[in-house]
């Protein structure tokens, strides 16, 4: 039984949620610049991911306009090109900028964050040469994805394994690290040739590993390997993200 709107949420639904003819909507993440809901597009059992952005009291209300425009048009405007030149991301559905919403494809599956934290503390973890190959699978194929998103002049902002979806195909069973390495959230994201920005991207998945996933930190050297191997400029990005690794043990230091 579908919950009313009213009772889901203690927040102002965006006004596409509001019509009689909607579908329910889930309230899945709030966050500083946005909600995400999940509802349906077109027909109730095609599922669709709704990022919504509000306007923000404390900004003048014109320049909160641009704002929320503007990052919408072009969070649309990178999944887009990525959609096209085949990198694995949500398909935008809808969108109305003026509005502050963007209707995505739902993607089904687990964040690859969960997955890693599940297959090291569940029974498929395997001490020694199967857990590394394991995980060294999903290592390559999220290295292959990010080489793919740099390809096409787009980097991420904040490319983090919370970021990133495993989705299964329909009756597919490779256990807890199985399915297709998919990026979300590019709420952030920019498009850049800049082998700087490309650095930064990694450095920031590269320390996120650090901190969330320690036991398969070892690893990492996968992704930039296959990241290597899937980007042609990646040596150049390889080499400045050294410099970028360099800032930020200074930065650590000095606190």
């Amino acid at each position: 039984m579908a919950v009313p709107h009213q009772q889901q949420h203690q927040f102002p639904l965006p006004q596409i949620l509001t019509h009689p003819s909607s579908s329910p909507a889930l309230l899945i993440t709030q966050g500083a610049e946005g909600r995400l809901y999940k509802t349906t597009h077109l027909f109730p059992d095609r599922p669709c991911a709704l990022k919504y952005r509000p306007s923000k009291p404390y900004r003048h209300p014109i320049l909160d306009a641009r704002l929320t425009k503007a990052r919408i048009a072009a969070e649309a405007k990178v999944l887009e090109r990525c959609w096209r030149e085949g990198v694995p991301v949500p398909a935008v559905y809808a969108m109305d900028a003026a509005n502050g919403w963007l209707m995505m494809e739902w993607i089904e599956g687990v964040p690859v964050r969960q997955a890693i934290n599940e297959y090291l503390g569940s029974g498929e973890s395997q001490e020694g040469q199967e857990e590394a190959e394991e995980l060294g699978d999903l290592m390559r194929r999220i290295g292959r994805v990010v080489g793919a998103l740099h390809k096409t002049g787009v980097v991420h902002g904040d490319l983090t394994t919370s970021n990133m979806m495993l989705r299964r195909q329909e009756g597919e069973q490779k256990g807890v690290l199985g399915g297709e390495v998919v990026l979300i959230d590019f709420g952030l994201a920019m498009q850049s040739m800049s082998d700087e920005d490309r650095a930064v991207d990694l450095y920031v998945l590269e320390r996120a590993f650090a901190s969330t996933h320690p036991r398969a930190e070892k690893l990492f050297g996968m992704i930039l390997e296959e990241y290597g191997k899937s980007f042609k400029k990646a040596t150049s990005v390889l080499t400045k993200l050294e410099d970028v690794r360099m800032r930020g043990r200074k930065r650590s230091m000095l606190g």
